[in-house]
This record gives structure tokens, C-alpha cells and sequence, in this order.
């Protein structure tokens, strides 16, 4: 509300001074109004001579501008055309401490900064784009107002150079706390020690200059352990300093931004925004413009033309030579889909050119983008880009690969579609298998370079039938976007005969099409809005082809459709089937696998925990069912909603094949051979942990809040918590309903006990419901009070009162316990009462 009166305030002052200045007269045509400079700050040093400053000790780079270092110095030579100009300022994480920063190359912070020379001192000022307004608008001098730069650092002028150009000591730029660039945050770190930060290294290239940064921080107190006396907190050893090399490159931004695009919430782009205040709508608008490559046609009138310039991606030089040619074919997986939008070769591959070929060439040069190789235990792989914030346009990309990445793929390949291929009879698999699973990566992570996110509703747009016929994935995929994290087909069965090459996720119909509607020229359009009809009408085809739809804005993890590590989630049910199925068939084939004579079983400990992983995640998505929403993108008039619940007989299928598939123990899940060759016990904890996950993620309260709205919209025929819970029951507590001789396992009495702890778990936090956070969209909020205290308690007091019944049809002492003590400690949740007092000591 301040913001608001401010800026009214503002635009009246403006008009009103605008006007005023049209009806005053100036007194003489001749006469101009003499503005003087402000006297420069007291004490202010005037500029040394060059040669006292930049001294033979100094090494000297040129590039966008001259750079100057000498013993952990950088001198900083900014030509005159070069001021107030916008630079995108890149900071990322380039090395720190494994446990504070998982990834290399994280982002930080990108910003555009601009030098300016006042007086003696150049200023670097953060540029803010994010309000707008046409230079012609009245109101553009109000935006003005609002979009004050903040000055970042402020540097005395140690020189002038012969032609006028400010040199400066920028060394306290890049080894002090700057509040606009967050590192410290990053690092989990508090005050930066300058006697512990330094350069590092410092690189001029013609549109950016790059600098290192070693910067060390105090560590942030660890919070004590819950319980732990805070008399006693010394005896906690401190946490090490956070220390991290920081990467910060100053890019040049062109000249003239290119034209964006605005984006369609249809079609999935990672996007900018502006706020502009010149648009005819009543209202401030927020439009959102996304991220793509400036590619135009050699040929404009061609309907397909090589581009001007294409988007072009080296591999870096230090990875591994077998991986190269998988890397650049992952690269150029692209091209079909850019022919789609009118580009012949709109992305090409190359290698690095050696030194021999081009001394100057570097992976840290702003004009090349590089697929990255780090020798690294990280698990992982990531594709970030700058991009100019006025337009969207993609300026350059880093893929990032971590060595480590081949474990991960040998170990999710051989999981899930290792039953299908029959090159996974033996592990480590074979070269040309990881480099076909690399290949899928690099092209995965090359779509975000593009400017593509994620779309994990890909995964549940193609009918299941589809997902186990070997034509359709060779033509289509199993996946209609390799853009979802839908890893390798595991619903397909050994008897699809499916080509092995094909349960490997490729560009499907969805990338194309996404691909096409963004960088698709539009003829004719000279403005964003005039390109808007085109675009519309090519998102109609979604309408009748559901596979080349992009995940539904504003559906809040509530489609469980919409979801990560899936295949088939379509129905969830009939895919974790068939996943079963084949996780099955590979703990048959674990042992000879894995096995080998004089290793050590630590390679079999690992591969049973990435099935049981596995197994956990297939479960998850049928979990999801429940409290879930259907849910369609739509805009404007479209008929029909976005948002349908799920049908009772859906959600009871959901619930029904878990009580069938983890809640009935699954003694597939311990063969002798494997269990016994890696612990000395039954596998209970490793049961109980997937189910109580299961357990925890169908009675949290954000799925009861769903299931409560499901009722407000459905009636009668909605699935309710009551039905949730009875349902449950049935499946957990399957004994209770024999006649006679009750007899309960470990593995059901660990599962039982874990039931009534979670329900019991749920009404103490009724007591206290939680203050929802500031600001937070109503269709994220869960209910703080809903029909699950109800529930809970009446599905308590049925199960105590059965409980009851049954406890003296115990066939055991073991069971006979058990049910006494589930039920005393049902009533101790429903009726609490206080502990004994322990007597103190007498004095």
C-alpha cells in the first residue's frame, strides 16, 4: 500500500510539474539555465599520474576492458565507451566446502550493473529492468524514480589513462561483503575475514572479464541437538569456516536487446519479468518474457534456412575421450526439433580447439558455452545460462557433468530397465550402454540451456499400452518430453520386445513442439504482442494431442500425474504393477550381477538399497492418488475446468493395491542370498521404512485437507478420511478378522504400532496448529482445522474397541501383548493423562 501511494504520488508530481513547464514561458529564448556540478567530497584524492599507478609490476590484459594485476591487486582500466553501459554481472559458487555447497558452478546471484564515473570516484550501480514504461509516457519519469540504482561500491579514480579512461583498485570488490551479492548466504557463512580472502586469478576476454575469488567466512553456530543441555554447549566442536572460490564475470549486454517473447503458462519456458506501466490495460501488468537464443534466418524467406548464427556448444577438453561422441550427439538431438521451427542445424556440436588451434580459446570466455566435465563424487549434472533480463535472450550456457554421474546411471539403468536389456546380466555395465544413458543427460540438461524447465506432467500423457508397444517408443518415446524426470521405461516387460536403445528417454513430441512455438519466427510480427495470435493458435493442437502438454500452472503438487521419477503415472497403479514386476526380476538377478570372487559385499549392499529405493519411489506415485486433482491447462474461455478431483473408486484402487503390495509384507523383498550376505538381521527397519514412509505421506495433512475439499465438491461420492482410514485398517490390521488363533509377525506388529503412532502423532499437533506464512497463495494452504481430528479419533476408538475383542483370540503371548499394548496405548492418545511425578530428594 505504501509502494502504491508513493508511486501515485510521484506521478502526480510529474504530470503536475510537466504541465506546468508547458504553460510557463521561458524569459528569454537566449537565456539557459546553468546547472553547476556539485563540489567534489572533502578530502577527495585527486588521480595519480598513470605510470605511478600502473607500474611494470602490473601484468596487463586486454578485452571489454584493460585489467591490470600485480601480488593479489586487480586494477581495473574501464574505457569511456564502456561507461554507463549495462554489464550482466554472473556470480556463482566455483569450489567450497562439500557440505555447505553440494554443486559446483551455483548460481549466486546474476544482476546488471553499470559503471559510472562521478567526479573523482566511479560508482558500480545495480540496474533494476524489473518496472517499466515507454521513455515517451509521462509516467516513465515516475519509473525513473522507483528503479534508483543502488550503488554497489563506491572506488576512488587512482588514474587516468591517455585517452580519459578511469583506472581503479577493484581488488575490494571481489574480497569484501557486498549486500547485493549474497555469497555469504550461499555458503551458509556470516562475516567474510578479509585476512582469509584473496584472488585467485583474473581473465579479460573481448565481451567480459572474469575473476576468482577465494573468500572465507565465519561459520554460522550450529543449533544445539534437541535435549541437549545449553550449559554444555562448548563440549559441540565449532563448524569449520565455509570457504569457497567465487566466479564473477562482467558480460556485456547487446547493444540493441532482441525482441522477446512473451511466454504462455501453455507451453513451459523459464521466463523474466517486467512490470510495465505504459500498457493500456487499467492496471499495473507483470508480463513475462522467456528465455530463449537470438536465432535469425540467412535466408528470411526460406521456410527452412541455416540461422545467421547457430547456437553452438564445445565439449570441454578435459572429459574423457570414450564419453566425447556420446556428449555431441546428446548436443545436436536438438536439430530436429529446431528444423521444426525453421532452423537447419540451429545447434551444433563441437570440440574444444586444442591450444595448437587457438591459443585464446578458454571455456571461461562468455562467447563460448561448454559442456563442463568435473572430476567429482557428486551424482549429478545441471545446465544453467545467462540471459539478458530486458529480452530473455540466452547470451551463453554451461552444462555442468559430474564424473560421478556414471555410478548414478548405471545404478538407475540396471534398476529399472535392467530386466528388459540383456546387456545388464553383469555389472558395471557395458561403455556403449552409460555413453547412450549420458547421451540422454546431456541432451536433458542442453533443453534447459534452451530455455526449456522441467515438465513432469509429461510422464503421465501417454495411455499405458502405449508405454509397452516397441513401435510407438522408437517413434514417439515413453516419455513425450525428455524434459520430465521420467529416467528409463520401467513398465515395459522382457516380453514387449522392446529394442533395448528405446527404453532410454529421447526428444519426443512435446520438445518439438516446445521448440517450435518458441523459436518459430512470426512474419510480419514487429512487436511481442503482435506475435501473440500465431502463438495462440499453435498451442490449439494441445486440445486434441494431450501428450504435447506442458504441467498445469497452479496445481501445487496436487496432480499426481504431475510428478518426478515416474513413467506411465497415467495410472499409477497399472505402472508400479508392471515396475514390481520388474524390480522383482532383477533381485533375482542381484547376486550374480554384482558378485565377484575376492570383492566384498558392499557393492550388493548398495544395489539391494537402489531396489528398495526404487521400490519407494514407484510407491509414492500411487500414494499421490490420493486427495489428487486431474488437471488440464487451459486459458481465456476454454470450456471445461482445469482442476477435477480424482473418483472414490480411483483413490480405493490407490489404497487397495498398497495394502496388497507394501503394507502385506513382501517377503520378495529379503532373498536369503542378499539379506544375509549384508546384515545379521530380518530386514524389518528396512520394511518399516518404506512403509511408514507410505504411511506418513497418505495420513499428512495436506492430503486430509484435499480429501475434505473432495467432499465439498463431490457429495456423496467423494473419498473421504473416514474411508481413507477404514480402508487402512482393513489392509493393516488384515488378523484381527479371524475367528480364532490371532497371530502376528514382527514385520505387521512393527507396521501396526507405526499406524497408531502416526495417528496419535496427528492429534497432539492439533493442539498447536500452526500460523500459516505471510503471503502464501490460498490454493497452497492446508487447513488448519479440518474433519481429520474426527476422524482420527473415531478410527482410534474402533480399532481400541476391536482391539479389545480381539486380544483374547491371541494364538501367542507375543501377540496377545501386542494387542493389549496397542490398545492401552490408544487410550493414552485419546484420554492423556499425567505422568507420575517422580518424588525429588529430601534435604
Amino acid at each position: 500500500m505504501k509502494r502504491f501511494l508513493s508511486l501515485a504520488l510521484i506521478l502526480m508530481l510529474v504530470i503536475t510539474a510537466a504541465a506546468e513547464k508547458k504553460q510557463k514561458k521561458p524569459e528569454s529564448q537566449t537565456q539557459a539555465k546553468q546547472e553547476v556540478a556539485p563540489p567534489s567530497p572533502p578530502g577527495e584524492a585527486e588521480p595519480k599520474p598513470y605510470d605511478k599507478v600502473v607500474t611494470p609490476d602490473f601484468k596487463t590484459q586486454a578485452g571489454l576492458f584493460r585489467v591490470h594485476t600485480s601480488k593479489g591487486k586487480v586494477l581495473f582500466e574501464i574505457p569511456n565507451g564502456e561507461l554507463d553501459r549495462d554489464l550482466l554481472l554472473v556470480v556463482r559458487l566455483a569450489k567450497s566446502t562439500a557440505e555447505r555447497s553440494p554443486f559446483s558452478l551455483l548460481g549466486v546471484r546474476n544482476l546488471i550493473v553499470r559503471w559510472e564515473k562521478r567526479d573523482n570516484r566511479v560508482l558500480l550501480k545495480a540496474i533494476s529492468f524489473a518496472n517499466i514504461a515507454d521513455p515517451n509516457d509521462p509516467v516513465s519519469k515516475a519509473i525513473e524514480a522507483i528503479n534508483t540504482p543502488s550503488i554497489m561500491m563506491s572506488f576512488p579514480v587512482e588514474a587516468l589513462a591517455a585517452d580519459g579512461s578511469p583506472v581503479i583498485e577493484a581488488t575490494k570488490l571481489f574480497t569484501s561483503d557486498v549486500n547485493e551479492i549474497p555469497v555469504k548466504t550461499a555458503v551458509r557463512g556470516t562475516d567474510l575475514d578479509p585476512s582469509r580472502s584473496f584472488l585467485e586469478k583474473v581473465r579479460a576476454f573481448p565481451i567480459n572479464i572474469n575473476v576468482e575469488a577465494t573468500q572465507t567466512f565465519k561459520p554460522k553456530p550450529e543449533p544445539l541437538p534437541p535435549g541437549f543441555p545449553p550449559q554444555y554447549a562448548e563440549l559441540i566442536p565449532p563448524s569449520p569456516s565455509p570457504t569457497a572460490v567465487i566466479f564473477y564475470s562482467f558480460v556485456k549486454l547487446p547493444e540493441k536487446p532482441m525482441m522477446g517473447r512473451l511466454g504462455d503458462e501453455r507451453v513451459g519456458y523459464l521466463t523474466h519479468e517486467h512490470t510495465n506501466y505504459s500498457r493500456p490495460e487499467h492496471e499495473a501488468v507483470t508480463r513475462k518474457f522467456i528465455a530463449r537464443w537470438r536465432l535469425e534466418k540467412k535466408d528470411p524467406g526460406a521456410s527452412k534456412s541455416e540461422p545467421v548464427k547457430p547456437i553452438i556448444f564445445y565439449v570441454d577438453p578435459e572429459t574423457p575421450s570414450k564419453w566425447v561422441p556420446y556428449i555431441k550427439a546428446g548436443i545436436e538431438a536438438w536439430q530436429p526439433a529446431f528444423e521444426e521451427a525453421g532452423f537447419i542445424k540451429g545447434i551444433v556440436a563441437k570440440e574444444a580447439p586444442s591450444p595448437a588451434e587457438d591459443p585464446d580459446w578458454s571455456a571461461e570466455d562468455a562467447r563460448y558455452s561448454v559442456i563442463n566435465w568435473f572430476p567429482s563424487t557428486i551424482v549429478n549434472a545441471h545446465g544453467p545460462h545467462i540471459s539478458d533480463p530486458r529480452s530473455g535472450e540466452v547470451l551463453e550456457a554451461d552444462v555442468v557433468v559430474y564424473h560421478n554421474l556414471q555410478q548414478l546411471l548405471n545404478d538407475w539403468y540396471w534398476t529399472q530397465a535392467g530386466a528388459a536389456d540383456p546387456r545388464c546380466k553383469s555389472l558395471p555395465l557395458p561403455d556403449e550402454l552409460i555413453g547412450k544413458t549420458l547421451l540422454f543427460v546431456i541432451t536433458h540438461e542442453v533443453g534447459h540451456a534452451l530455455g526449456l524447465p522441467h515438465n513432469f506432467k509429461a510422464s503421465s500423457l501417454y495411455p499405458i499400452e502405449k508405454i509397452r508397444d516397441k513401435e510407438w517408443v522408437k517413434k514417439n518415446s515413453h516419455v513425450p518430453s525428455i524434459m520430465d524426470y521420467s529416467r528409463f521405461n520401467y513398465v515395459a516387460q522382457p516380453e514387449d520386445g522392446i529394442d533395448p536403445d528405446d527404453l532410454i528417454p529421447k526428444i519426443g513430441p512435446y520438445d518439438t513442439f516446445s521448440i517450435k512455438w518458441g523459436y518459430s519466427p512470426i512474419p510480419g510480427a514487429k512487436t511481442p504482442d503482435e506475435e501473440k495470435p500465431a502463438l495462440d493458435e499453435m498451442c490449439k493442437v494441445q486440445e486434441t494431442t494431450p501428450w504435447l502438454r506442458y504441467s498445469t500452472a497452479g496445481s501445487n503438487m496436487t496432480d499426481p500425474g504431475d510428478e518426478t521419477e515416474a513413467v506411465g503415472d497415467i495410472d499409477a497403479v497399472t505402472a508400479t504393477g508392471f515396475g514390481i514386476k520388474n524390480l522383482r526380476r532383477v533381485m533375482d538377478m542381484l547376486p550374480g550381477a554384482v558378485l565377484k570372487p575376492g570383492e566384498n559385499y558392499e557393492k550388493l549392499d548398495h544395489m539391494y538399497g537402489v531396489i528398495l529405493s526404487q521400490l519407494g519411489l514407484e510407491l509414492g506415485h500411487v500414494a499421490n492418488i490420493v486427495g489428487g486433482y486431474d488437471s488440464e491447462p487451459k486459458v481465456g474461455p476454454d470450456p471445461g475446468v482445469r482442476f477435477s478431483p480424482l473418483s472414490l473408486e480411483r483413490q480405493q484402487a490407490a489404497v487397495k493395491f498398497l495394502n496388497e503390495n507394501i503394507f502385506k509384507t513382501p517377503a520378495w523383498l529379503f532373498p536369503t542370498e542378499v539379506l544375509r550376505k549384508i546384515e545379521p538381521s530380518s530386514g524389518q527397519a528396512r520394511l518399516l521404512n518404506l512403509q511408514k514412509g507410505v504411511l506418513s505421506d497418505l495420513l499428512s495433512q495436506g492430503r486430509d485437507s484435499r480429501l475434505q475439499e473432495h467432499q465439498a465438491i463431490l457429495g456423496d461420492k467423494a473419498y473421504t478420511i473416514a474411508l481413507l482410514l477404514a480402508d487402512l485398517r482393513d489392509g493393516i490390521f488384515t488378523e484381527l478378522k479371524s475367528a480364532a488363533g490371532i497371530k502376528i509377525d514382527p514385520y505387521r506388529r512393527n507396521l501396526q504400532r507405526s499406524y497408531v503412532d502416526i495417528l496419535g502423532g496427528r492429534l497432539s499437533a492439533f493442539a498447536a496448529p500452526p500460523a500459516l506464512p505471510f503471503g502464501l497463495p490460498v490454493a497452497a494452504m492446508s487447513l488448519t482445522t479440518d474433519d481429520s481430528r474426527g476422524a482420527i479419533r473415531a478410527e482410534l476408538k474402533a480399532l481400541r474397541t476391536q482391539l479389545t475383542a480381539k486380544a483374547t483370540l491371541a494364538a501367542d503371548k507375543t501377540t496377545k501383548n501386542h494387542l493389549e499394548d496397542l490398545r492401552d496405548q490408544i487410550s493414552q492418545i485419546l484420554e492423556p493423562r499425567p505422568a507420575a511425578q517422580t518424588p525429588g530428594p529430601v534435604n
